[in-house]
């Protein structure tokens, strides 16, 4: 198991496990932290928006273009910011922090 931590904008911090291969929208969504997904994980929106510190964020694999057209329309954007549908879990993740940014941007509610 992979030991994951999501600290929301109020800086409280909840710690879950998961496995190798989850995305960190699916950890999020089967742990009830605050992390919407508005397109289920399709990269349509950006609303699965999280923040990697460093030095997590140097160990993910590079974006796509896609993400990064995304994440271009998300609330909150930072240099570290990726879209956690598009982050799987790895071992070499194991004790990663991902912030939630102070709001999401939705743009498929009209």
């Amino acid at each position: 198991m992979i030991t994951v931590h999501f600290i929301d904008a109020k800086g409280r911090r909840v710690t879950v496990e998961a496995k190798p291969g989850d995305s960190v929208l699916d950890v999020a969504h089967a742990n009830d932290i605050d992390i919407e997904g508005a397109c289920e994980g399709c990269m349509a929106c950006s609303t699965c928006h999280v923040i990697v510190p460093d030095p997590w964020f140097d160990r993910l694999p590079e974006p796509k273009e896609e993400e990064e057209d995304m994440l271009d329309l998300a609330f909150d954007l930072q240099e570290t910011s990726r879209l956690g549908c598009q982050i799987l879990l790895t071992e070499e993740l194991d004790g990663i922090e991902f912030h939630l940014p102070r709001a999401t941007r939705n743009l498929l509610i009209g």
